[in-house]
């Protein structure tokens, strides 16, 4: 049972890592777990090339890197008899590089909080709300769930700045997800399609900027181990988004791609360790980077 646990637990950590932006990848964030359990997430990540908070800034040839510390917690609770999940994550990041801004050099260094983000997963198909005891018979077959991803605007910002680390705007991400296991439950493949909403930004260089949603798609091939651990990989490929500065459209809709892989590892039936690691193959706008990052993960429950 102890390692059903924490196979599953261990999924729900990905989640309060994770972000709501749609170029990020997320596996097994429909993924069953007991009720009434708790997870805490320490993370780091960092990240080179053409990154920014904001993928459809109008920058060209840049150079940034950022380094980023993310506190994450999860709780599990059940919602009309099916399995739900409610995230947090808090992100400090420090950036620095350069670009170009409408042709002339531009260069920024800045530390600080990124805009917080929530998120609510609930399962409608095939996930039941489970206690501890009563999660050591689930076997998944085909899970149907629902999520819905807000972010707030209170992230470091300068309205003099083209780049920030926050985006002094609201988001949300409605998103359905599809997760179906195989072979005894030892490979499951996912697949998952949102689309991220936003508001106005009216403080963008003394005007108001808009943008258009951006609509992603994800799929993840899970593969795990009898001894709790499990890795995979994946793809997503993310298109819209242009915006609009005081009403004059820009020529800045996305149509990018990443893939990535990912592994988690338990240490003892209270933490774990995740790897995950991706990259841009298709780019259109923005969203030319290579990305990493370690986190750590504590558990704990109704039996600790």
């Amino acid at each position: 049972m102890l390692t059903r646990v924490v196979q599953a637990v261990l999924a729900l950590a990905l989640v309060a890592a994770s972000g709501a932006r749609a170029q990020e990848l997320e596996p097994r964030a429909y993924a069953n777990a007991p009720v009434g359990m708790n997870v805490l997430v320490v993370a780091y990540s960092g990240a080179d090339g053409e990154v920014a908070t904001d993928a459809a800034l109008p920058i060209e040839d840049a150079e940034i890197e950022t380094h980023g510390a993310v506190v994450g917690y999860v709780r599990t609770f059940g919602v009309l008899g099916m399995a739900a999940k409610l995230g947090v994550v808090v992100p400090y990041v420090s950036l620095s590089g350069s670009a170009l801004v409408d042709g002339e050099p531009a260069e920024r260094e800045v530390d600080g909080l990124a805009d917080p983000r929530l998120r609510l997963a609930v399962n409608l198909y095939g996930s039941p709300a489970l206690s501890l005891d009563e999660f050591a018979e689930y076997e998944q077959d085909l899970v149907v769930g629902v999520s819905m991803g807000l972010s707030a605007p209170l992230g470091q910002y300068d309205s003099d700045r083209l780049i920030n680390i926050g985006t002094n705007r609201w988001s949300m991400k409605p998103e359905l997800g599809l997760s179906k296991a195989w072979w005894d439950g030892r490979v499951t493949t996912e697949l998952s399609a949102a689309a991220t909403l936003y508001g106005d930004n009216d403080e963008f260089q003394g005007r108001t900027r808009e943008q258009a949603p951006l609509y992603s798609m994800q799929s993840h091939l899970v593969v795990r181990s009898r001894r709790g651990m499990w890795g995979t990989l994946d793809a997503t490929y993310y298109t819209g988004g242009r915006t609009r500065v005081d009403g004059r459209s820009n020529d800045d809709r996305q149509g990018n791609s990443r893939i990535g892989v990912t592994l988690s590892m338990p240490i003892n039936r209270n933490h774990s360790i995740k790897l995950h690691a991706s990259t841009g193959v298709s780019i259109r706008t923005g969203g030319d980077f290579d990305q990493f990052g370690v986190s750590w993960q504590m558990q704990w429950g109704e039996d600790r």
